[in-house]
């Protein structure tokens, strides 16, 4: 058990997880949306009522900012890094990547050993033809989305991960993140959490006052 164990840790799929920045929000904030309200349920200095609504509000509240960072930072911040970069530097700095996801595939295959690199690289594409030389439609193989360059790469035992690309990326993560899930998700939350406790029965609308009388009265 406990080499298994080990193995899972030393993992290149867990590694790739906690080094990436976006991995490590969705997770943790995934994490705290099933920790959180479990804890305050378990809780028997909580009367059982109370217990329900801070549980649901904080599970809503966790949920909003998986949300708000999933529909925001990868679309928009990501993204917008992305193509900065490709302003901000040289080819030969960046690589030659037609997309963000083109460059995070890429990634994946540099931390794969060599020989998996390799076998990836010939294999075809399903769906995906291209013409040979004689007019023939044959299928795309995997190394025929990256230029020659990108190729050579992934063909050495180290390959250039270009970092440049890599930290920009990261940087607009992270700012995407700040805005995200401190600014932007907290009011998002606020205009959601208290109609759908509502709904849910666990928050009863406020009692009107004399003025909302009076001014119902009047409309």
């Amino acid at each position: 058990m406990i080499n298994g164990i080990g193995r899972v840790l030393t993992s290149n799929s867990l590694n790739n997880i906690t080094s990436n920045t976006n991995s490590q929000v969705m997770l943790e904030t995934t994490l705290k949306s099933i920790g959180r309200p479990g804890f305050i349920l378990i809780d028997n200095e909580i009367n059982e009522d109370t217990k329900k609504y801070a549980a649901a509000k904080e599970f809503l509240y966790q949920a909003t900012c998986l949300l708000v960072y999933a529909a925001l930072v990868v679309p928009v911040f990501k993204k917008g890094a992305f193509k900065m970069a490709q302003k901000l530097f040289d080819k030969e700095q960046i690589g030659n990547f037609s997309s963000l996801k083109q460059y995070n595939h890429y990634l994946k295959l540099c931390d794969s050993s060599l020989n998996n690199r390799k076998m990836t690289l010939n294999k075809e594409i399903k769906g995906v033809y291209k013409l040979d030389n004689d007019g023939n439609k044959i299928n795309k193989l995997v190394k025929d989305d990256y230029d020659e360059i990108a190729v050579k790469e992934l063909l050495k035992e180290n390959p250039n991960t270009f970092t440049d690309l890599k930290g920009t990326i990261e940087l607009g993560n992270i700012v995407g993140s700040v805005f995200g899930l401190a600014i932007f998700a907290p009011q998002v939350s606020h205009a959601f959490i208290h109609p759908a406790l509502k709904f849910l029965g666990l928050e009863k609308p406020e009692p009107k006052t004399e003025n909302t009388k009076q001014l119902d009265k009047n409309a």
